[in-house]
């Protein structure tokens, strides 16, 4: 096919109709009217000679070769929009804008926070929004809704789809309160299933810690399930065990009363990656707040916890 008779506007409306796998929210993200949407549809699947979009019960479901399309359609209209996009200097000192970015409670604690400090600093205009990932984590980067995601690349399957970086690796370990009446410099794979268990939750999804558990076959006793960042609290003055990160447990030191141990069982480390979207590579003021995060991970390397 000569790309000449192609009409290349078709690939924009091909993005939006996969990405909201609906010819109405197709049409108000491209601002048009429905019947345009539905002309358009039309002719995508006379160029590709294929359904696109199937009607299933009131949902509209891609084709396999419309998903097998998503991602090097995403790729070419991102790479166009670099190449048309006009970069503006961006200021630190006087620019104004806000950034959002997805990230759980523990990057919150241990990367973010102390980012804040620095940027309240260097740039005073500069803001983050910042949420925990949800279900649709994914797509939201995807359809450019955030800016940025600071999520460990275990819990993102996908994330070679995306640009990123690796800002640092992190292990679980074993934590009791200080004070913990039966466990003492070590603790038994027995100990650890039968003692009250801590458990940890991502909110959508299971931890990368209760699902290497699981793959494990290792059993719990499970007492209380809490969010990343409240489970060193949580654990404090109780008889509990659970696995935490371990610069989570430094970064909290203050607010706790904590042993930590090595645990019982075989645990691969967490690698916390920042991901973000082709379009976004360009921009001088995203460029910026990546080098912002890279520095503020190198920080917590150089002070990796003392095993």
């Amino acid at each position: 096919m000569e790309l000449n008779r192609v009409d290349l506007n078709l690939l924009v409306a091909f993005d939006a109709l996969l990405a909201e796998r609906s010819v109405t929210r197709a049409a108000e993200r491209l601002h048009i009217g429905q019947s345009a949407m539905s002309a358009t549809l039309a002719r995508l699947r006379r160029l590709f000679d294929d359904p696109v979009l199937a009607r299933e019960g009131r949902a509209l479901v891609a084709t396999p070769l419309a998903e097998s399309l998503v991602k090097p359609v995403r790729e070419v209209l991102d790479d166009i929009e670099a190449i048309l996009a006009k970069p503006t200097a961006f200021d630190p000192g006087t620019a104004r804008r806000t950034f959002r970015i997805i990230a759980s409670d523990y990057t919150m604690i241990v990367l973010l926070s102390p980012l804040l400090s620095r940027l309240t600093a260097q740039a005073p205009g500069v803001r983050l929004m910042i949420a925990p990932p949800g279900e649709d984590y994914v797509d939201r980067l995807r359809r450019g809704l955030v800016d940025l995601e600071v999520l460990p690349r275990e819990a993102f399957p996908q994330y070679q789809d995306f640009r990123h970086s690796l800002l640092f690796t992190e292990r679980f370990v074993c934590a009791v309160a200080a004070d913990h009446a039966t466990v003492g410099d070590a603790i038994t794979l027995d100990q650890f299933s039968a003692l009250p268990y801590l458990a940890s939750s991502c909110g959508h999804q299971i931890s990368p810690a209760e699902a290497q558990l699981d793959r494990l076959g290792i059993c719990r006793n499970t007492e209380v399930t809490a969010a990343f960042g409240m489970a060193p609290i949580l654990l404090s003055g109780t008889g509990m065990v659970a696995l935490i990160h371990e610069r989570l447990i430094k970064a909290l030191a203050g607010q706790t009363s904590l042993r930590t141990l090595e645990p019982p069982m075989p645990l691969e480390p967490i690698h916390q990656l920042m991901l973000w979207t082709s379009r976004a590579e360009p921009d001088p003021g995203h460029r910026w707040l990546r080098q912002q995060i890279l520095a503020q991970a190198s920080e917590l390397h150089d002070a990796t916890p003392d095993r």
